[in-house]
């Protein structure tokens, strides 16, 4: 991570008032504002000027969009990009981070919290190295936008009485690794499986929008005391922390004033760990800090089974790191060979699952 001195800004909103705030902020913080910009197209020429470490975004701005201004910088010589923008733009805020921006977070106003949280996220992403994008295309699939689901057990369900659950935990990068797995699967895949991302409050409804216009499968945020279903993602609120009961059904753990990681990931693993044991199934993705570590490792403590995504296709080599120095990851694999290794082992037991690993490594 970069010193605070060392950061370089770039400030990119339409609204005078909104700059003028950010800049306070982060002065106040001993970081450099560089420039600031009015429109996307005034972004993209100073952005190739200035050189900056960090550029903070807001989405409807006249001449160029959000959308687009990410698009030009990211496809031209990438910069990290932090949108911060309202709320009500929080599903194009997600598609903003498969355009390449790293994270999202709402306008701050001046309550301590609000602030901290921006000038933290300022200083984590200003020293995160991203590569300039070629354009591509999606995974074909047959999306869910309208988040009308009945599942239907297919025949290979019907034959099988299954029981894992999949706990996913990510941060940093973890929406762009989501879309490369979550629609890769079917919608009769045969478990639940549970989602703790990183975001900020206001975000996590839009960011499920996003994902069930991708998906085959339902995505929904949990609810507090819901039944976990097969083919169903349950997206655990910012607000709160996702965990499991014993008779198998959501319970959301209030947030206690000053916790960090927020959903957190230890949360959602250790309780799937001890509902389910051997037949819990955790997978940590890209970000930054140790959230999901000791989860991790109390899942492989309970004979399930542990997987991460590779540093090869990490934006953030980070938290699955972490994961992996602690002993609970059996195996990486790249983001996209995740959603086959699910069904892999939804197709054997628990354990000729983890047999079939250690025969491939050997």
């Amino acid at each position: 991570m970069l010193s605070s001195s060392s950061i370089r800004v770039l400030l990119v909103d339409d609204s005078a008032l909104a700059r003028g705030l950010l800049r306070s902020l982060l002065e106040e913080a001993g970081i450099e504002v560089v420039g600031e910009a009015v429109n996307g197209r005034q972004a993209v020429e100073l952005a190739r000027k200035l050189r900056p470490d960090l550029i903070t975004l807001d989405l409807q701005m006249p001449v160029m969009g959000g959308m687009e201004t990410i698009t030009e910088i990211m496809h031209e010589k990438a910069i990290p990009i932090l949108v911060v923008s309202s709320e009500a733009d929080a599903e194009k805020a997600c598609e903003a981070l498969e355009a390449g921006a790293l994270e999202v977070i709402a306008k701050p106003d001046y309550t301590p919290e609000q602030a901290g949280e921006f000038v933290r996220k300022v200083r984590l992403l200003a020293g995160v190295s991203v590569i300039t994008r070629i354009r591509r295309r999606l995974p074909e699939t047959s999306p869910n936008p309208d988040n009308e689901w009945q599942w239907q057990p297919s025949h290979q369900y019907l034959a099988r009485n299954y029981r894992q659950a999949f706990a996913i935990a990510s941060s940093t990068g973890g929406p762009q690794a989501l879309t490369r797995i979550l629609p890769l699967l079917d919608k009769s895949f045969p478990a639940p499986i549970l989602l703790a991302q990183h975001m900020s409050d206001g975000f996590v409804e839009g960011m499920v929008q996003w994902l069930s216009s991708l998906c085959q499968l339902r995505v929904k945020v949990a609810e507090d005391g819901e039944l976990l279903k097969p083919g169903c993602v349950y997206v655990s609120p910012s607000e709160s922390h996702l965990t499991v009961t014993a008779n198998h059904r959501v319970a959301l753990r209030p947030r206690v004033e000053g916790e960090i990681y927020r959903p957190s990931c230890d949360h959602l693993l250790c309780s799937l760990a001890e509902v389910y044991g051997r037949d819990a199934v955790g997978i940590i993705l890209t970000g930054m800090g140790r959230d999901g570590a000791v989860g991790m490792q109390a899942i492989r403590d309970a004979g399930g089974i542990g997987l991460a995504q590779d540093e090869a296709t990490s934006l953030i080599y980070g938290m699955n790191q972490e994961a992996v120095k602690l002993g609970g990851v059996h195996r990486e694999f790249p983001v996209t060979a995740l959603g086959e290794e699910m069904q892999k082992i939804l197709e054997m037991t628990p354990a000729g699952y983890l047999q079939a690993l250690g025969r491939s490594s050997a």
